[in-house]
């Protein structure tokens, strides 16, 4: 897998970051994956994915304000950054690229 490919979770999580829009964080992340896809992810494989997705340079992290629930520290906030945009560009474009002809027989539910 090349540096700028990504796999299918972190493509999601960069997915769920944009859908949330400014100040997504961990556990909203989480919320927003498992409501559209019903799937569940720990809050350790969200953490290494959003730390391999900074690694790559895809999201950008900061932290945000102090909160009282979380006895005063900040909570890190996410980002998607161009590169991460072109990634998931060039993995929708893949999709397309694949699918296309195949609509009939995925549309069937197998």
């Amino acid at each position: 897998m090349s540096q700028d490919s990504l796999g299918e979770f972190e493509r999601l999580v960069l997915l769920a970051i944009l859908h949330l829009g400014a100040g997504a964080y961990g556990a909203t992340i989480i919320q927003e994956l498992e409501r559209r896809t019903g799937r569940t992810a720990s809050a350790g494989a969200m953490y290494v994915a959003l730390r391999r997705l900074e690694r790559k340079g895809s999201v950008v992290s900061e932290l945000g304000a102090p909160s009282p629930q979380r006895g005063g520290r900040p909570k890190g906030c996410f980002t998607v950054r161009p590169a991460g945009l072109d990634v998931l560009r060039k993995a929708q474009s893949e999709w397309v690229a694949m699918t296309r002809g195949l609509e009939e027989l995925l549309e069937a539910g197998g």
